[in-house]
Order: structure tokens, then sequence, then C-alpha cells
């Protein structure tokens, strides 16, 4: 049962750490507020916890098909444009100011963390993968806990260590990381839409 456990671990960690545009959009909340970067990533993880449920209650069929992977590329990659625009527009605002502006905002945050997870085809794709391996482990529930265990420890204590360290980030620092993010995620949103309209 450890083992599985550790497997669900390492699977979850090899999820949630690479760069993405979920992690960009916790770094650069966090870099306002912790509980703004912790907030995208529960929005995040509750956004694989409904695609979780929808695999185990078998309702599979319903999302992993062209037709509704076609429809989250496109809304997914609006979404991420609009994310990397706001993140674009704000770039040369000093990080106290931004800290003012969006404190108390949580739930708006933590929405738009389920909405980007939500929305992107990679997900669905990603838990079809992972309940395909769960399956055939000897305890599968054990091998998902051990994921929502990773992800969970990685939306909290990345963004903390990120808050902590922004006392280094100048302000022309972070109009740099701000244009940087953007441009990754407007990346990230072509890339989707590309893929969709040329996979055939």
């Amino acid at each position: 049962m450890i083992t599985d456990f550790l497997q669900g671990v390492v699977l979850g960690f090899g999820a949630a750490v690479p760069l993405g545009p979920i992690n960009i959009l916790i770094m650069n909340e966090a870099l306002k507020f912790y509980k703004n970067g912790v907030a995208v990533g529960v929005g995040a993880m509750s956004a694989d916890t409904t695609y979780l449920l929808i695999i185990l209650f078998g309702l599979t069929y319903y999302i992993n098909n062209e037709t509704v992977l076609a429809w989250l590329a496109y809304l997914g990659a609006i979404f991420l444009l609009y994310m990397a625009y706001l993140i674009y527009k704000n770039r040369d605002r000093s990080i106290k100011r931004i800290q003012t502006d969006t404190k108390g905002s949580l739930i708006k945050h933590y929405i738009k963390g389920y909405a980007l997870t939500l929305l992107s085809p990679y997900t669905i794709i990603f838990w079809i993968s992972v309940s395909t391996f769960s399956v055939q482990s000897r305890y599968p529930l054990v091998v998902v806990c051990g994921m929502l265990f990773a992800i969970l420890v990685w939306i909290t204590v990345m963004p903390y260590f990120i808050h902590k360290t922004k006392h280094l980030i100048s302000n022309t620092l972070y109009s740099k990381v701000a244009v940087i993010s953007a441009l990754i995620m407007a990346f990230f949103a072509v890339s989707m839409v590309v893929h969709e309209v040329f996979k055939n």
C-alpha cells in the first residue's frame, strides 16, 4: 500500500511541477499575496477532482470525444489569452499597489485556477491516463490519494517560497517577469489551437 501511495506522489509531482499556465498564474499571484497563489492552486486541484469524479462515475464517454476536447481547447485558449492580457496589463504597476488592489479576492483567484484547469483538454487526457494506470495497481484509490497529496503540497509550498522571496524582486524585474509570463501563457494558448486545428 505504501508503494502505491509513493507511486501516486511521484505521479502527482510529475503533473504539478512542470512549468505551465497554472504554475505561472500561481507564481504571479503569490508575488502579490500568498493566499492568492494558494487559492489559484486549490481551484486547479478542484478541477482535477472534478474530472476524477467524472471518471469515477463512468462519465468519461461524455468528455473524452473530439467535439468536447475541441471546444475545451478553443475556450481554454481564449481564457489563457485573457489571463495573459491581465498579467501584461499590470506589468508596470508596483507590487505594493497590486497587493492593495487584489487583497480579499480569494474566490476570484479560485475561479481562475478552476476555470484554467477545467478548460484544458490536456487535463482530461492526463487523468484518463492516470485512471488507467491506477486501476492496474493493487490499491488504485491509494495511488490517487498520493497524487492529490503531492499536488496539495506543491500548491502550498511553492507559492510560499515565491511569496517569501518577493523582496528580492524589484519593480523592474517584476515587469520583465510579467511580460515573459504573459508571452508563455499566450504561447500555450496558440499551441492549443494549432494542435487542435492540425491534429488531423
